[in-house]
């Protein structure tokens, strides 16, 4: 039957009574048990335990650069354990060690927790940390609390900006359009003095011909009484 479909017949629980067989094509068989393994062994977590080593009188720049690492291997489920070595005369301060110690506890901060304590065992000091996962996730999500935060502060500063330059717009055109105002009230009042004062020009230079007139009348008065004057003596 399985040679008339062209498939196989495979045995799939040999100690069963009886044997239970299943027709099959077994290379596909094959190939998806071998993809379902290799989707487990990605999603599985290989946890190993990483070992960073300090000195009492370890400088700043290489604490710092061990420090990240222990934080990388932290970040990335790994256990780790910090270990100091003690030479000579070091030994009769442990309390550089525990200093040391403290500092990494203080930079990895809450996203490990102290598996193993801090013991002294011959010249070397050690202490273990694993992953807190729960303050880990709390971190991420602080993190993107944070982002999406930042984010909107940042938009409001940008509506914010945008309207103060709106307003500072709308302020500059008003002043804009008030100085023209400004500008035509002069010009119209400029034109009334002209036009007042040229009204004044005509009113000027039409009473002098009256006043001529006027004089020449008077001059010709003064001029007959004295004739008159004259023909009576």
């Amino acid at each position: 039957m399985a040679r008339g479909l062209e498939l196989d017949l495979v045995e799939v629980a040999p100690s069963a009574n009886p044997p239970v067989c299943r027709i099959m094509d077994y290379g596909k068989f094959k190939y998806e048990e071998g993809q379902k393994a290799k989707e487990a062994r990605k999603k599985s977590t290989n946890v190993s335990v990483k070992e960073v080593k300090y000195r009492p009188k370890i400088g700043k720049g290489d604490f710092d650069t061990k420090t990240r690492n222990v934080i990388r291997f932290i970040e990335e489920g790994h256990k780790v354990k910090i270990t100091l070595q003690f030479r000579g005369r070091e030994m009769a301060h442990p309390e550089l060690g525990s200093k040391i110690l403290d500092g990494v506890l203080e930079a990895v901060g809450p996203a490990a927790k102290v598996d193993t304590q801090a013991r002294l065992e011959g010249r070397s000091m050690s202490m273990t940390l694993s992953p807190d996962k729960q303050a880990q996730e709390a971190i991420k999500k602080a993190a993107v609390e944070a982002e999406r935060q930042a984010k909107s502060d940042a938009d409001a500063a940008i509506e914010a900006e945008a309207e103060v330059e709106a307003e500072a717009e709308v302020e500059a055109k008003a002043e804009v359009e008030a100085k023209a105002e400004v500008e035509v009230t002069t010009e119209v009042e400029v034109e009334a003095q002209a036009e007042s004062e040229t009204e004044t020009e005509t009113e000027a230079e039409a009473e002098v011909p009256e006043t001529a007139a006027a004089s020449e009348q008077s001059e010709g008065v003064s001029d007959a009484e004295d004739e008159n004057l004259e023909d009576g003596s």
